[in-house]
């Protein structure tokens, strides 16, 4: 790669983590599983008819983008016992999830997220390069347990969550967490990320940044992208 006059070479990579290197999981799944958790009989399906459990489908993939009608502030990404509130909030909205599917919901709900299949494989050439690497995330829940499952763990130099740094993105002080963390300046990093919003906010202090649009479905997400630019 040619880097243009007045820029530095990149030397780290910041990357979000939700729906850039990992996706929530099927839905269906995480019902059933709770389902099955709280021992009831038959299936939700069953239970909710066809058109109410395509919608109670529906509101489970899209949670945590329901949760910003309860949590405009985002309160629960800068405290856990927050997130649990707002977690129950939210499923109130639907009246048919009662205590104890929401209790078996969100207890399962990290069991569910997995890594896309070309996440790791990104991680580990930039580790070959010699390309430091970092996880930013928005998250009130420890998410350290769940990389290791995914197999990411040991291919990043740093994970900085939002309520462990206190800073939520797009505030500066989140990118200048994972900055440090990674002991490199702004001009010597690219941020990756899905929001326009939140990750774009990386723009604001000089870090290059590579929003790539969500997608659906659990599929390659186009994270080759990152080891052409570097």
């Amino acid at each position: 790669m040619t880097v243009p006059l007045g820029w530095e070479p990149i030397r780290g990579v910041i990357f979000d983590y939700h729906s850039t290197l990992a996706h929530g999981g099927d839905p269906a799944t995480w019902l059933g599983s709770a389902w099955a958790a709280t021992d009831r009989p038959g299936t939700p399906e069953v239970a909710f008819g066809q058109t109410g459990y395509a919608a109670l489908l529906d509101f489970l993939d899209h949670i945590w983008e329901h949760a910003g009608r309860v949590d405009p502030d985002n309160g629960r990404d800068r405290d856990p016992v927050r997130h649990r509130e707002v977690f129950d909030e939210v499923v109130a909205l639907r009246p048919e999830v009662d205590a104890d599917l929401a209790d078996a919901l969100y207890a399962s709900m990290l069991d569910q997220w997995q890594a896309y299949p070309d996440a790791a494989p990104t991680l580990a050439q930039l580790r070959g390069r010699g390309i430091r690497t970092a996880i930013l995330s928005n998250m009130g829940v420890d998410l350290h347990p769940v990389l290791a499952r995914q197999g990411l763990a040991p291919l990043l130099d740093a994970v900085v969550l939002s309520w462990e740094c206190g800073a939520v993105k797009p505030e500066a002080e989140a990118f200048h967490a994972a900055l440090r963390a990674l002991e490199l300046a702004p001009a010597q990093v690219l941020m990756v990320g899905d929001n326009s919003l939140d990750d774009a906010g990386a723009a604001a202090i000089g870090i290059r940044t590579l929003l790539l649009p969500r997608t659906m479905g659990a599929g390659a997400r186009g994270l080759g992208i990152v080891t052409r630019l570097v």
